[in-house]
């Protein structure tokens, strides 16, 4: 599989030239409890770098719902995970979450965790999604995210608090990974609380 290729084909929804890296995958899973959770759920995997450390750390009872829109990155990380327990590769959309819960009579997941590109998809698309997101994680549940700038800061604290911010200089290019929790508020953009990273 051909990540430029796909890239070239769909840019606004990849996002990006080149897949994630190893050091930004071990910080995009840092803030999941690993021994206490029970469904994890991903989106946009591409070709499958978080979720494979995902299924490598999580116990074996644990759910991964892995939602990838792109049918070619679909039907690689079939072949790649096929043989790992729990682990559901689903050929759809993020802002459809909620029924993919349903379907395997998850009542919310415990962690998402994003590689969806928000500074590209269109305006509309993310708020669906950001919305499912909050009713799907619950009150107690966490959003993990990683972004290449802060552009989109405004729009994550409507509809989340962040709660930690870290970044990544070891990837290529170097990447911000946000850690959001549902405190059940409607958030303006201009509320203080954003987190900087030490970029130095």
């Amino acid at each position: 599989m051909n990540f430029f290729v796909e890239y070239l084909k769909h840019p606004r929804i990849i996002g990006a030239v080149l897949p994630s890296g190893k050091n930004l995958a071990r910080q995009m899973v840092a803030p999941i409890h690993f021994d206490t959770c029970r469904c994890i759920v991903e989106y946009g995997p591409g070709t499958g770098v978080f979720t494979a450390e995902l299924a490598r750390r999580k116990k074996e009872s644990t759910r991964l719902l892995v939602i990838e829109q792109n049918a070619s990155f679909c039907a690689e990380l079939r072949k790649k995970f096929e043989n790992v327990p729990n682990v559901f590769i689903l050929h759809g959309d993020a802002g459809r979450v909620e029924d993919y819960l349903k379907r395997y009579g998850i009542d919310h997941a415990d962690y998402i965790v994003s590689g969806l590109p928000f500074a590209s998809l269109p305006k509309e698309v993310a708020k669906d999604i950001l919305n499912a997101t909050r009713r799907a994680m619950g009150r107690s549940g966490s959003f993990i995210t990683f972004q290449y700038t802060l552009l989109k800061k405004r729009l994550f604290t409507e509809y989340f608090r962040i709660a930690h911010t870290s970044y990544e200089v070891k990837n290529f290019p170097p990447a911000y990974v946000l850690t959001m929790q549902n405190d059940g508020k409607k958030r303006s953009g201009r509320e203080r609380g954003w987190i900087y990273p030490d970029c130095g």
